[in-house]
């Protein structure tokens, strides 16, 4: 696959489940169930907006290609500098205002703006584990693939990328994770389930080399057979806004399903934090099908898409 190509295919899977799960966000499962489930892209909703707006993952997803793309490098206060005029001046968004705002991105956006140290201003708390860094790593993930970094340099990149944000382990081993299965399904082989496991294996094979890791890692620990975890019914996949839970519906909507299309739906459907893990399953679903799977008429009313799509190329 050409790099050209996987920057389109994942940015916009992103953006796509984002735009897809946005008016349905917090609302719970057994009442889109009541109300007829998700089938198509809509508007309005939770923030009663137009069809095909995406919301903060997608913002800060762009916000980061935006710098990668400018700078060509990894540029953490670069980053955060874009990430501040996304909060404050609107960049980014289909509509020059922000919204969707998790706590713990503006608690670390206002510890930088007050004091400006890219390895301090992410929250190390437990309760900082929401899924505010994973929503929006893929670029960072693509940067690593593209450049063919070596493992160790690229899960520590990938690490200091989330905790400009989120800096407790156990969020930075959920970004890992994606890292290794975004590098399996680019360029491992076999259906998209049998690349996911082999992402896997070689994340937890990763992790398992420092003791001071196993904690953290055992909260992942129903990811290590997928083959195992695809049997989990509906009922026992959570899809709130805790990392670990998202990691978890994110696989398990890849793994149960076989096209683009029916996965974002599946996201959708399972409520509550609807935006963030359509956005978060799309990347991998985005790079796995490709652009040209990704049904026509979600991508026609997708906010600003001709600036998205030219922001991909030329990476």
């Amino acid at each position: 696959m050409q790099n050209s190509e996987m920057w389109l295919d994942g940015i916009m899977g992103v953006i796509i489940g984002d735009a897809l799960g946005c008016p349905v966000q917090f609302v719970p499962r057994a009442e889109i169930r009541e109300g007829g489930l998700i089938e198509e892209m809509e508007g309005h909703g939770t923030y009663d907006m137009p069809e095909g707006t995406w919301t903060d993952d997608g913002s800060m997803t762009l916000a980061l290609l935006s710098s990668i793309k400018e700078t060509g490098t990894i540029d953490l206060p670069d980053i955060m500098e874009r990430f501040e005029s996304w909060l404050r001046e609107g960049a980014y968004t289909p509509f020059g205002k922000a919204f969707d705002i998790g706590g713990a991105t503006i608690e670390a956006l206002v510890k930088y703006r007050s004091y400006p140290d890219v390895t301090t201003c992410g929250g190390t708390d437990e309760y900082d584990n929401g899924n505010g860094s994973l929503m929006r790593i893929l670029p960072a993930c693509l940067y690593a693939y593209a450049k063919g970094m070596e493992e160790e340099e690229a899960v520590r990149m990938i690490h200091e990328v989330s905790a400009l944000t989120h800096n407790h382990l156990r969020s930075k081993i959920a970004c890992g994770l994606y890292y290794y299965c975004t590098c399996a399904v680019l360029g491992g082989e076999g259906t998209l389930a049998q690349r996911l496991q082999q992402g896997m294996d070689k994340g937890f094979e990763h992790y398992r080399r420092d003791i001071l890791n196993l904690t953290e890692l055992s909260y992942y620990g129903r990811l290590k057979d997928l083959t195992e975890f695809a049997k989990v019914p509906e009922e026992k996949i959570k899809s709130s806004g805790y990392v670990v839970d998202t990691m978890e519906a994110v696989i398990w909507c890849l793994i149960t399903t076989d096209s683009f299309r029916a996965c974002e739906l599946k996201a959708v459907n399972l409520g509550d934090d609807t935006d963030t893990v359509a956005a978060i399953a799309g990347g991998l679903a985005g790079l796995y099908y490709h652009y040209e799977s990704m049904p026509e008429e979600w991508l026609s009313v997708i906010q600003k898409r001709d600036w998205i799509e030219e922001l991909c190329r030329g990476l």
